[in-house]
């Protein structure tokens, strides 16, 4: 009988199976389960070498892969990246936009990242670009919607040198406000401002408390 590296007892353990949907633990041996199913036949495959552990009736979840991972990303920017996926109000998004801001040092960028749109908000609309500026008058912020365009403050026009005269890239459009002045552009593919150390220290916290143990990059590209 094969004797297990390691056993998880007293837990609940989703097994997927329908004809047995949850067991209390598990045997693994070689990185591989050895046994699933309650905890008396579980603990006939300990050994002197086994190490046990004791779940305490929590749940135990297996290593999943995420297929979609922007890894570089995460580590660069997770300290100053803010997600309005599911806010349902315009006005909890801005307050979340000026906490943000209150804890980003300068020169560092603010980033509300893609996945959002107006209408989850029950206002139906986007922020107006005096809203942003009263929410951020000092700190560059970088609003993605949903990857097709993104709006930028007052502070971050003047660090990127944008103005009333300046050209639209070639192939793209810079949206203008009625007196001329820059109001939005097309996504960019750079973030700008250097990368604190505490972004790559802190980033990985996020998947690994959702039991993600690795992770698939997507295809190669200028956002990843």
């Amino acid at each position: 009988m094969a004797i297990a590296d390691v056993i998880l007892r007293n837990g609940r353990i989703a097994t997927l199976d329908r004809r047995r949907p949850q067991a209390s633990a598990v045997a693994v041996k070689d990185g591989r389960f050895l046994a699933v199913g309650e905890e008396a036949e579980i603990m006939a495959l300990a050994g002197p070498t086994t190490r046990v552990v004791d779940l305490k009736g929590r749940r135990a979840l297996p290593g999943l892969i995420d297929n979609h991972t922007h890894l570089v990303r995460g580590g660069l920017n997770f300290n100053m990246e803010l997600r309005w996926d599911g806010v349902r109000s315009l006005a909890d998004a801005m307050d979340m936009l000026r906490r943000q801001v209150a804890v980003t040092p300068a020169p560092q960028w603010v980033r509300v990242v893609g996945g959002f749109t107006e209408h989850q908000f029950v206002e139906k609309r986007l922020p107006t670009l005096d809203e942003i500026n009263a929410a951020a008058p000092d700190t560059p912020v970088f609003l993605l919607h949903l990857y097709d365009r993104a709006l930028l403050n007052g502070a971050a026009l003047r660090a990127v040198g944008y103005g009333r005269d300046t050209p639209a890239p070639p192939g793209g459009e810079i949206v203008r406000d009625g007196s001329g002045n820059p109001a939005a552009i097309p996504p960019a593919c750079c973030w700008p401002s250097p990368t604190p150390p505490s972004c790559t220290r802190r980033w990985p916290r996020g998947p690994s408390c959702r039991s993600i143990t690795s992770s698939i990059p997507p295809a190669t590209s200028c956002a990843s």
